[in-house]
Order: C-alpha cells, then structure tokens, then sequence
C-alpha cells in the first residue's frame, strides 16, 4: 500500500482566518490574466437574465422594460396583434431575447403578469406567481440532480421581481403587502412606484418615506437585504439604494430635443419629464441597480439565498425509503407524492428524482 503522509502547511497560510503577507514576486507570474481568460469565456458563452413585472394593468411595465433595455423586448411590443384586455385569471407569460452590447451576449427573458391586481376580487392572486417562481427551482433542482446531466443547466429560474406600484400618494394597499410579503421570501423583488410624475416632488418624497414604514411594519424583504452585505463597501452602496427604495421612475421610448440634444422623454403641457435625468424621477438609479452594478449580485443570490433554501427544503422533506442495498435502484415516495429513484453505493448515495 502507499503511506498517506500530512503535507506542512506553506508558509503562505498560518492557520485558519490567519493569513500571511506573501514573499514578494520577483518577476511577472501572470496571476492577473485569469480575468482576461474569464471575461473571454463569459462573452463566448454570454449569460442569462430572467426578470418578472408584476403589476396591475395601465402602470407602464412593458414601457418601463423596453425603456431598461432600449429596444422592444416586452410581451406587448413583441406580439403583432397584441390586443389589450382585461384577463379572468392571473396568467404568466414570457418572451425571450438575445441582446448584444459591445460583443457582450445576453439571453433576457421577461415574464409578465396579466390579470394581476386587475379584478374586483383579488383574494389569492399572487398564487400563479408563487407557483411559477417554485416550478423553476424545481426544474433547475431536477436537472442538477441527474447523473447524466447537462453541461450547463439552462436557467430559468427569477432573478429579479420588479413590483409595480399605483402612484395613490397613500400607503400600500393590501394587495401589496400580501404579494410582497410571500413573494420576498422566495425571489428578489424590487419595488417601484409607476408614472411618478403624476406626483409633485413633494408627494413623491412623503409616498416613499410611507412606503418604507409599511415595509419595515410588515416585515416585507426587498431588495437588497442588509444580511446579504458581503463587506463594509458593499454595505454602503447597498444603504444608498435602500434609502431610495422605491425607485419612483417614469417610461417612454420616444425621443425629444432637448437644448439640441435626443433624449428620452415623456412631453407634457409644462414641459418634458426626461427619463434618464436623475432630477426628474429615479429611472437612471433603477437601471443602474438592475444592468450596471447589481445584475451579477441578483442572479447569485437567487441561487446561493433563494434556491439554496428551495433545496434544502426540497431534499428534506421526509421520504419514504423502498429498495435494496449496494448500489440496487431504490424508490423513493417524497411528502408530495412525487417518486424517484436513489443510487445507493457503498461509498457514496446519490439522491435524484424524475417524474415517471
């Protein structure tokens, strides 16, 4: 047999949570290189972004999303013989785009929620939402689970929730905390109030500064979470964004001339609210968040927070265990009655499900 030795630790580590100031180099190793070699593989491959807009019909959310991302990437503008009704139920919709920036791929999928907020009688309508967001990391769960499973997991799973809110100038309405308060559990969700230029700046500030009172009363997780804060940077970054919470912004995808310049704006009988001027509403600080400076952020908490959680719940529920040992096919019966099978080995048990 071979003698399994202990290897000293290089001198390069102390000990746990003590690490040494390394020796200086003498020449150039080319440590720094493994960003060029990243960012080469992450433009070959491109990544994905899924985002969902949930809202009552006439706030603006495929305006708004096509005003995000600059081109028609919503439901609405993407259907030719889109019609606009009032729908009986809550119903999830998607539609997918690759965008190209700079030699930089992005596969974008927005999901919309007709029907939500809409009818006299919204008991329970955040449902669909809630079910569609767990059928994801269901999908994502069962894929990860395989043996012989894919290289890359298509990810479908909700990145990001952007919550529309009516610009009343009151509190939150009952529907809001009910959906903000579930929903926050299991997705990142940020809130925004819809056309807040029909508010006075005044309004405006005293509609926010009751919005987060509802939020902090209610106990409703937006996003970004004060636990999630990796360092002291990060914390201070993230405590600017959630004193803005919520982002009072405005949409449009026309163009008007401003002192000689195009800018995007909404015109009016006072004159034009410029969408991207931070003095008019906060559409350049939601945009920011979202594209800029956070987009790599949400997508990891939703997999390291949101999906770790749905995983650990998932895998734990209690099983009923069926078969025989070293390595037979032994069935499982979960809690919801969804059955699967568990390698055994004597080393080594895999656990992974599939529907039969």
């Amino acid at each position: 047999g071979v003698a399994l030795g202990v290897l000293p630790l290089p001198k390069l580590f102390l000990g746990p949570g003590q690490p040494s100031k390394g020796p200086d180099l003498l020449g150039y190793v080319g440590i720094e290189a493994v960003l060029d070699q990243m960012r080469r593989k992450t433009m070959k491959a491109g990544f994905e972004f899924n985002i969902m807009v949930v809202g009552q019909s006439g706030l603006g959310k495929s305006t708004l999303v096509n005003t995000l991302f600059k081109s028609k990437v919503s439901r609405k503008s993407c259907s030719p013989n889109y019609e606009e009704k009032i729908s009986k139920t809550v119903q999830l919709q998607s539609v997918s785009h690759v965008i190209e920036e700079k030699g930089v791929r992005m596969k974008l999928t927005v999901i919309d929620t007709p029907g939500f907020g809409d009818q006299i009688n919204n008991d329970r309508c955040w449902e669909p939402v809630l079910k569609h967001v767990n059928e994801q990391y269901e999908k994502y769960l069962k894929e990860e689970l395989r043996v012989n499973r894919q290289r890359k997991i298509p990810d479908t799973r909700v990145h990001c929730c952007i919550y529309f809110l009516p610009a009343s100038g009151h509190w939150l309405r009952p529907i809001d905390v009910e959906f903000m308060k579930r929903l926050g559990k299991i997705v990142s969700i940020v809130p925004v109030i819809a056309k807040a230029d029909t508010l006075t700046l005044e309004e405006r500030t005293e509609f926010k500064q009751r919005i987060r009172q509802d939020l902090v009363a209610n106990g409703i997780q937006v996003y970004p979470q004060k636990e999630n804060d990796e360092d002291a940077e990060e914390r201070l970054l993230n405590n600017t964004i959630r004193e803005s919470i919520p982002f009072a912004v405005v949409g449009t995808d026309r163009e008007h001339q401003v002192n000689g310049h195009r800018v995007l704006g909404r015109k009016t009988k006072w004159g034009i609210v410029e969408v991207e001027n931070v003095a008019h509403c906060e559409f350049a600080n939601l945009r920011d968040l979202l594209i800029r400076s956070h987009l790599e952020d949400l997508k990891q908490v939703t997999h390291d927070v949101h999906y770790e959680t749905y995983r650990v719940q998932r895998l734990t529920a209690g099983a009923v265990h069926q078969g025989g040992p070293n390595g037979t096919m032994c069935t499982h019966v979960w809690k919801d009655g969804l059955k699967g099978p568990l390698v055994n080995t004597p080393f080594l048990s895999i656990l992974y499900y599939e529907s039969y």
